[in-house]
């Protein structure tokens, strides 16, 4: 089987002092980039870890995260980047699932270091993020197949910790897929890799696949603030920026106010969320460039389809599915209805994860004899796929999915607050926000804002309700089920 760090240590040995990285306004070589996993290796060799273990990284994009995942890969092991951000309670949650053997924190994460250290899970702060961290000793935890390359992080639908495995096989089968369908790229292309690393998107598309390739990135630790992102933009000469739909409504508003127009770009390739098509007049008139809207899964490592390029593109659809995919479109009582042209997308294919870590129950629901449920209800429109709706209650913020039943779980714990229910609401800017439904225990009270801080002491930002309504009762079906759909449409009505 192939495996990543052998492709991309050779390309790198190969090209040696090409430039690779661009970061913190100067780039570095494809040599820096060998030493600087060669290094870390030997830190991770040296602290015992080894085949089939998961190291927890917490930091922002950057160098070192690309080298620790090669490093964790040339020892047999797997990476796990999480997002620091995501609330203490749901993050030692998925650390008890994914076992890791060690966590790389960023600075400034005391009380989550601490809480690791509780725990058992060693832990250490880089000085750097272009040299090798401090020596540190793993833990022994129990081994996993060394086929394992990264493992993505989420909350099911039960609001409980989620985790998807992804193996080498799937993320180079979704690399060179990638890479085959958008036309447009050429050599001397340079990537934008300003995804979060534990969002899937971002690290296969902008960080994987230009490795594998051979392909320059331009590396930013945070979006915020735009001007500032629009300028290493521009300086760098991106040419292809990788984005999810509220990272558009920034950048245009940036340059509006003065920032840089990129001078270099030539394709902006959105996923994650739901694209508005006028962002596409707004993107070519202030950036330079039209958009290519694709479509993915964490669990499909992440694309599934995509626009080819601009002339055989069709705006509000995600373009036609990757060639090594099977597919099929199924209905609610799982009868093949592909000749329909409508139904729920089903998918098969090596970029697919064999199942959720750790979680037999919850790989049973969405498997089935190798097909995956994607859970989104799609049209087909002359080979391309339009997504309709999601079938799951899933709430996509600014392209981070936040799952109903995690926050609802967070709010019945407020003392005054006898159930919730919590829903998308459309928004401008980051598609949806979540909006909750609460009813209060008798006699007690509280104010929305009072709910709000609540939720921000234990959820991440893009996870918080921004809005709360108070009801005496919810809509429910005749087995007793809320009907989260009539909540949407007073909600809406209501506008």
């Amino acid at each position: 089987m192939e495996r990543l760090e052998k492709i991309i240590f050779e390309k790198l040995k190969t090209q040696g002092e090409e430039e690779c990285l661009w970061w913190e306004g100067s780039w570095l070589t494809c040599s820096d980039l060998f030493d600087l996993a060669h290094s870390c290796t030997l830190v991770l060799k040296e602290g015992n870890f080894g085949r089939g273990q998961r190291l927890a990284v917490m930091l922002p994009n950057s160098p070192l995260v690309l080298a620790l995942s090669l490093a964790a890969w040339s020892l047999g092991g797997a990476i796990a980047p999480l997002n620091a951000k995501s609330g203490l309670p749901s993050l030692l949650g998925t650390l008890k699932l994914i076992e890791p053997c060690a966590a790389v924190l960023a600075p400034g994460l005391d009380e989550l270091k601490e809480a690791l250290l509780e725990k058992g899970v060693p832990t250490v702060t880089p000085s750097s993020y272009t040299v090798p961290f401090p020596p540190m000793t793993v833990r022994e935890t129990s081994r996993e197949s060394e086929d394992m390359a990264v493992i993505f992080a989420t909350s099911g639908t039960t609001g409980l910790p989620k985790a998807v495995p992804l193996t080498h096989g799937n993320l180079l089968d979704n690399a060179y897929g990638m890479f085959e369908a958008l036309t447009l790229l050429k050599e001397g292309d340079v990537f934008l890799n300003v995804l979060p690393n534990f969002h899937s998107f971002g690290y296969t598309v902008a960080g994987v696949m230009p490795l594998v390739k051979n392909i320059r990135q331009t590396i930013l630790a945070s979006f915020l603030p735009p001007v500032e992102a629009m300028k290493a933009i521009a300086l760098s000469k991106v040419s292809v920026m990788v984005v999810v739909p509220a990272m558009l409504h920034f950048m245009i508003t940036a340059v509006d106010r003065g920032a840089p127009k990129p001078p270099a770009l030539t394709m902006i390739v959105t996923g994650g969320d739901r694209l508005n098509t006028q962002l596409d007049d707004k993107a070519k008139e202030k950036l330079g460039a039209g958009i290519i809207e694709g479509y993915g899964l964490t669990e499909c490592s992440p694309v599934v389809a995509v626009n080819r390029n601009y002339k055989e593109r069709r705006l509000g659809t995600v373009g036609q599915i990757l060639a090594s995919y099977e597919w099929k479109l199924r209905n609610e009582a799982k009868e093949d209805v592909t000749s329909s042209g409508e139904g729920v997308l089903w998918v098969k294919g090596p970029s697919v994860t064999s199942g959720y870590f750790r979680d037999p129950v919850m790989t049973a629901e969405r498997f089935e004899d190798g097909w995956f449920n994607t859970g989104d209800f799609v049209r087909l429109e002359e080979g391309r796929i339009r997504i309709l709706d999601r079938v799951t209650d899933i709430i996509i913020v600014g392209g981070f999915n936040v799952y109903p039943q995690e926050v609802e779980a967070i709010l019945n714990l407020h003392p005054a607050v006898s159930s919730a229910v919590v829903v998308g609401m459309p928004h401008p800017v980051n598609g949806e926000v979540p909006k909750a439904f609460i009813i209060l225990k008798e006699g007690m009270e509280a104010s929305a804002r009072e709910i709000i801080d609540f939720c921000k002491k234990h959820l991440a930002h893009f996870k918080v309700p921004r809005s709360i309504e108070f009801r005496s009762e919810f809509p429910v079906s005749s087995t007793g089920k809320v009907l989260r759909r009539m909540l949407r449409e007073k909600k809406e009505e209501k506008k």
